[in-house]
């Protein structure tokens, strides 16, 4: 079996890739690169002068060669190469009959837990997300902002109680609305500089979050790292980092405890694997990093089924546009569209679990011209300016 072809899909704001081989057999991955899509497109070309005419089930080998080829590494280089890797594994799925997971050594649970994501820009909204979600029958919340989620076109300015305090009390009252029946993944999105994100966590921690994500910008480790040992509330960290030895330098510090590594950044199943293999190794866990659409989540269920430390796995809400575009409202694509329309599979969740897909491969595939169904759209380069006109990180 021979690579013939590969196919870049781009489609509403999403970025396919298509590997197609001599035996009708093709494979579907997904780059999570999502600001920059068209980038990790161009850098998918290049890697296809490579990858036409070898065999599609040497996915280690290939992986090592796209890695290692030139001098140079970046994101929009990873997520090209984690689509790649995802569309391999897929059709050595489908080539041996059989999900991914099952070629990784089978599965290690029966279903996965999964968190919803929640937003609102005031503490009753997030209330009432919060309940409609215990509601649904799941144990858990992400992409909770105790700062609120806000309008990027929005001007920012807070006084410093205000925030602190008021992103404190913000907690306290979903604590006191939910119980302790549904865990609270508080997302701070790099909102903070350190000394705040230890302020902070040490005063939320007595409504026992699980876990506080991104408190700062993670390009420091040695900052990552302070926080993490000043805080009580564990820190999870990762999907904006691409390579395995991001991780492993930042588990060597003790910066992290939950690894937010994304499939569809991070190197693809392969890439994720060696990450796992690491945080087991520091007795950590993995939270995998899941914005995008249900493509992303069928390669992401078959590591959570055959990795035995995935500790809980996002879910977005693919009955509606990206979760990059409703939390990103200036970019929202205004249509009646769902992403069910893209694919042939959609997950299911039962009790605050979904199960794992059955079918070969990764278990989903794109549905018949989404690319002139669903045209792509540029995202626009727009971030949230405090007051006075400087940058704000949300």
């Amino acid at each position: 079996m021979k690579i013939t072809d590969i196919k870049v899909i781009p489609a509403n704001s999403f970025l396919y890739v298509k590997v197609i081989t001599d035996e009708g057999i093709y494979g579907i991955g997904e780059c999570a690169y999502w600001g920059f899509l068209m980038s990790a497109a161009e850098a998918v070309e290049s890697f296809k002068s490579y990858l036409i005419g070898k065999d599609p089930l040497e996915i280690e080998h290939h992986w090592q060669y796209m890695y290692r080829c030139w001098h140079f590494r970046g994101a929009d280089i990873m997520s090209a190469i984690s689509a790649i890797d995802v569309a391999l594994w897929d059709i050595a799925g489908k080539y041996y009959n059989v999900p991914v997971y099952r070629l990784l050594g089978g599965p290690t649970r029966s279903k996965v837990r999964a968190y919803t994501q929640v937003t609102g820009e005031t503490t009753q909204e997030l209330v009432d997300e919060c309940l409609k979600a215990k509601k649904a029958g799941f144990t858990a919340v992400g992409k909770l902002s105790p700062f609120g989620d806000h309008p990027r076109s929005k001007p920012y300015f807070s006084t410093y109680a205000q925030m602190i305090d008021g992103g404190v009390e913000t907690i306290g009252k979903i604590r006191e609305a939910v119980g302790n029946d549904l865990d609270l993944l508080i997302e701070l999105h790099c909102k903070l500089k350190p000394g705040e994100a230890i302020d902070f966590a040490n005063k939320v921690a007595k409504y026992n979050p699980m876990f506080i994500e991104d408190p700062i910008v993670p390009d420091h480790f040695d900052d990552m790292a302070m926080v993490a040992q000043k805080c009580t509330v564990p820190i999870a960290t990762g999907e904006r980092l691409h390579t395995i030895q991001e991780f492993d330098m930042l588990y060597n510090k003790g910066g992290v405890v939950y690894a937010r590594a994304d499939v569809g950044l991070c190197g693809g199943i392969t890439g994720a694997r060696k990450i796992a293999a690491i945080a087991e190794a520091r007795g950590g866990m993995l939270v995998p990093h899941d914005p995008c659409s249900p493509v992303l989540t069928a390669a992401t269920l078959q590591l959570d089924a055959m990795v035995e430390n995935i500790a809980i796995q996002e879910f977005p809400n693919h009955n509606d546009v990206a979760a990059t575009e409703r939390f990103n409202r200036e970019n929202a694509i205004e249509t009646k569209f769902t992403q069910a329309d893209l694919v042939t599979w959609m997950p299911e969740v039962e009790d605050g679990f979904i199960k794992l897909p059955e079918g070969p491969g990764i278990g989903c595939d794109l549905a018949e011209d989404i690319e002139k169904r669903f045209p792509f759209k540029r995202r626009k380069v727009v971030t949230r300016l405090h007051v006075d006109g400087s940058i704000i990180d949300q």
